[in-house]
């Protein structure tokens, strides 16, 4: 302390530390530079404490400065602390605690910010100071003090509030014990602030749910209660927070108070503040989403659905309708273009580790007004449509220009609902699509973009509609209607109609072939129009497309539309343009839709993803050299798009394969660091191994022992669809260069089998491609396989069940067969394992192996002593009994 107390600023050291400081918050500062001179002085061992001198101390400078030194020392503290010497410790403690009481509330709170940041560091045993000196300011009835003091309970409560309930050496109760109560009771305030601070704090602790508050709760909710029609905006939005949080971790607390509090949220959702009616709208779906019993919210739903319905039209102040009426001649800003990420490819059934859209959009009370009602629509069906359709129709009823924003929160809402009260919309679809399109011509864009979603949300059932009484052409005006808004001048509309008729694709797919040229021309014409946002939605589009019509793209005349824009794209843009990502991907399913017929336009797409990948691979150890910056989607969506060439060309590939250094390229790849750029390799090994695994040669041990080591059960647990992807390659490899596998099959059962033994939990693709490998290496390597078949025929077999029959199920039986033939004994004890699998076939399309099949099982049959082949069936379902008796058993 005494040290602490020796330590005084010196005059000149104070003073450019004050200079660097005016400089740094002034709006044309060379930053850079006062950053480097403020971290040379860093060095000083005192440099924190002329920090805390200036925050606490400089009375004659700027609020500015003084707040921009405690900044400065939060971000320090966070660094160095631990490094300074107790005595240096102590001083800042000890300057920091007398500001917390400042006369400025600026001081105050940034005193409050860097408390918290200590005290995360310190722990409340390191600082038992602190909490002294919080409570002294809470009971001191000074407003500075009360104020200063809960700002920074606020912030610690929000950034550690499991730091306040622990035991603390010399304390006789948990900090928590001591503030609960204190917090409770500045819900009386008569100052606005100090009950929005104690009301913030204790809702921090809601989800961990400490005793202390536990024991609290009648008080806690009788003072939410009494704060409900608070006159602060913002105390009300926190009480309904409160209940949002609490339905959603704590039901159970609610429940004898739920009538009244749904009655007050259906009072809060028509506050006249935005943000306290956004917050008690979450309310409703965090309800929902709880599955707690739709009976509790029935009775009021006919009340919640017009509030609902009410703030899902345009605020005036919606940023959208600001940027609605961009035309499309406005070139894009920076902050338009959303970040976009490339989802790896996978092979297998389903890919759980697959990101959500990364949509990033601003939420507000029409968003989440439209959700609360798509919600209700699923818990509640049918039964909200006799209180939600008449306000639908008085709503799209009304023809003024004046109540445009009506007649677009109606579209908005069948849109809404479309999803959860199909049953009792579907038999009026033929209507309400009728009703839509006309709309998709609406003077306001708005409402134009919403028709295009909403048409979107029933294109299932429109589809389905085709066969009957004028369903076609239904159909058809609805495609020919969003082809229309893709040319639209707006650029909001022409998103809109895009994602409208990505969705629409996936469901007509071939329903699609007779309109292809009309189709291929809007989109044509579309890139004459497009600024760069809509650009990656349109190849988006054009890539759906190609997935959904496949081989009925390869016409000569659809190809003259669709590939000279694309191609003029690909050469315009510079290997460093993230542009290049949607282009990759939409190329990546025309080469796979085109086939072979993609070979015209392969050799350039071919090389220009071998140079990316080499640059990138340059610019991650010397991006000067390479001429810029590292990024590894540009390796992920070459490498995707390069199997998607495999996929295409098949064994067409191979000249182009020959004259390239992929081999080393990829082999580099499969090794890299980053998971996505692993996963994607592995899958062009795979594809490669199937159309030219000469190539792989000399490299394929390097390739084998690479792919093992993704399926440790380690790597496994961090990269799940890595691993998935490696199993899959080796399966392709074995099946390709035979005994060269040789040398690593026991290793690769080593893996293989504990997949299989520890299915649990784990990704069902992988277990498939584990199962599908293991047989794949049993057919090429019976001898090395069969001895161990004991140890994982029961697991491997249930894996089998849950393959659908195609070419790579034949494979694995050929590999069950090969191994039951040279180890009978080892499967005999798993024998029903073995049937149910069998029995998992509906349709063997391999005479050969259906053969193999019926000699295994005859031969077990004959091998058992009496009775035990029946005893052995009379353990089996009968319909798994029926089916065996097509192998003639």
């Amino acid at each position: 302390m005494a040290a602490a107390a020796l330590w005084q600023p010196r005059e000149e050291g104070l003073r450019e530390i004050c200079g660097l400081l005016e400089q740094q918050i002034s709006p044309n500062a060379d930053q850079a530079r006062i950053w480097q001179q403020l971290q040379h002085y860093s060095r000083l061992a005192d440099f924190n404490n002329y920090l805390v001198f200036i925050l606490a101390h400089a009375v004659g400078k700027s609020l500015e400065v003084r707040q921009a030194a405690g900044l400065l020392l939060k971000n320090n503290l966070r660094t160095t602390f631990s490094s300074l010497s107790s005595s240096y410790r102590q001083y800042i403690k000890s300057e920091l605690l007398p500001c917390l009481g400042a006369s400025d509330r600026t001081v105050r709170s940034t005193v409050g910010t860097v408390v918290s940041v200590l005290l995360q560091l310190e722990k409340v045993a390191g600082w038992p100071e602190l909490l002294e000196a919080l409570a002294q300011c809470l009971a001191s009835n000074d407003f500075n003090h009360m104020e200063g003091a809960m700002d920074a309970i606020y912030k610690i409560c929000e950034d550690i509030p499991e730091e306040l309930d622990v035991d603390v050496p010399g304390l006789s109760e948990r900090p928590i014990n001591i503030f609960v109560p204190r917090l409770l009771q500045f819900f009386q305030s008569p100052h606005a602030i100090l009950r929005k601070l104690s009301l913030g704090s204790i809702n921090q602790f809601i989800v961990f749910m400490p005793m202390a508050l536990f024991m609290s709760m009648d008080q806690y909710l009788q003072g939410l209660f009494h704060l409900a029609q608070d006159p602060s905006a913002e105390v009300r939005k926190l009480v309904c927070s409160a209940f949002v949080q609490l339905i959603e971790v704590r039901p159970t607390l609610l429940e004898p108070h739920l009538r009244n509090v749904i009655e007050y949220l259906l009072q809060a959702n028509k506050d006249p503040d935005d943000e306290v009616a956004l917050e008690a709208c979450e309310f409703w779906s965090a309800y929902c989403d709880g599955n707690l019993p739709p009976d509790g919210l029935r009775e009021y739903v006919p009340r919640l659905i017009p509030i609902l319905l009410s703030n899902m039209a345009y605020a005036e102040d919606d940023e959208t309708l600001f940027d609605a009426e961009d035309d499309e001649s406005f070139p894009d800003r920076d902050q338009d273009l959303k970040p976009r990420f490339h989802s790896s490819r996978f092979h297998g059934s389903d890919n759980s580790e697959e990101d959500d859209e990364d949509t990033v959009n601003v939420w507000n009370l029409r968003k989440c007004s439209a959700a609360g009602l798509d919600i209700l629509s699923n818990v509640f069906g049918d039964e909200i449509l006799p209180t939600l359709m008449p306000l639908i129709q008085q709503k799209s009823s009304t023809t003024s220009d004046s109540s445009w924003k009506e007649r677009e929160a109606a579209v908005l809402a069948i849109g809404a609902v479309a999803e959860g009260c199909i049953n009792g919309l579907y038999p009026h679809i033929p209507e309400i699509v009728t009703f839509l399109i006309p709309l998709l011509d609406d003077k306001f864009p708005l409402i134009r973009s919403i028709t295009c979603w909403t048409l979107s949300r029933f294109s299932k059932f429109i589809i389905q509609n085709i066969g009957h009484r004028d369903g076609y052409e239904q159909f058809d005006k609805v495609l020919m209607g969003v082809l229309r808004r893709i040319l639209d001048t707006n650029k909001r509309v022409q998103e809109a109609a895009c994602s409208a008729f990505a969705t629409l694709e996936e469901e007509a797919a071939e329903e699609l072939a007779p309109r292809l040229e009309i189709i291929l021309q809007h989109l044509s014409c579309a890139f004459g129009k497009y600024q760069r946002r809509n650009l990656r939605i349109l190849y988006d589009a054009i890539g759906t497309l190609a997935d959904a019509v496949g081989s009925e793209l390869n016409q000569p005349k659809y190809l003259d539309i669709l590939m000279p824009p694309l191609i003029a794209n690909w050469q315009q843009l510079a290997n460093s343009d993230k542009d290049l990502f949607p282009l990759l991907e939409c190329f990546t399913s025309i080469a796979q839709a085109l086939g072979p017929a993609f070979s015209q336009f392969a050799e350039p797409v071919f090389r220009r993803c071998i140079s990316l990948i080499e640059i990138q691979q340059l610019a991650k150890v010397d991006h000067v050299t390479a001429g810029v910056q590292y990024d590894k989607e540009f390796i992920v969506c070459s490498l995707d798009l390069l199997s998607g060439l495999a996929e295409g060309l098949g064994s067409g590939i191979e000249t182009l394969v020959a004259k390239s250094n992929l081999r080393d390229l990829l082999l580099q790849c499969c090794m890299d660091q980053a998971t996505d750029i692993r996963q994607s390799a592995l899958a062009l090994l795979g594809d490669l191994a199937k159309v030219c695994p000469v190539h792989l040669h000399p490299r394929i041990p390097d390739f084998l022992r690479v792919a093992a080591e993704q399926l440790n059960i380690a790597a496994v647990k961090e990269a799940v669809s890595v691993a998935n992807n490696a199993c899959w390659a080796i399966g392709e490899l074995a099946v390709q260069v035979h005994q060269e596998i040789a040398p690593v099959v026991l290793t690769l059962i080593s893996c293989l089998v504990p997949i299989l033994q520890n299915a649990e939990g784990l990704n069902k693709s992988l277990r498939e491609n584990s199962a599908i490998t293991l047989g794949r290496l049993g057919w090429i390597c019976p001898e090395l396989v069969a001895p161990h078949v004991g140890h994982f025929i029961q697991p491997w077999c249930t894996a089998l069940c849950m393959i659908r029959d195609d070419y790579e199920k034949e494979d694995a039986f050929r590999g069950l067969c090969a191994i039951v033939r040279a180890n009978p004994s080892g499967a005999v004890n798993s024998l029903s394992y073995l049937c149910k699998a069998v029995a998992s076939w509906h349709e063997i399309q391999s005479e050969d192996l259906h053969n193999d099949i019926c000699q295994v099982l005859n031969g077990y049959k004959q091998m058992l002593p009496d009775g035990a082949w029946e005893q052995c069936m009379s353990t089996l379902e009968p319909p798994v009994v029926q089916r065996l008796s097509r192998f003639q058993v």
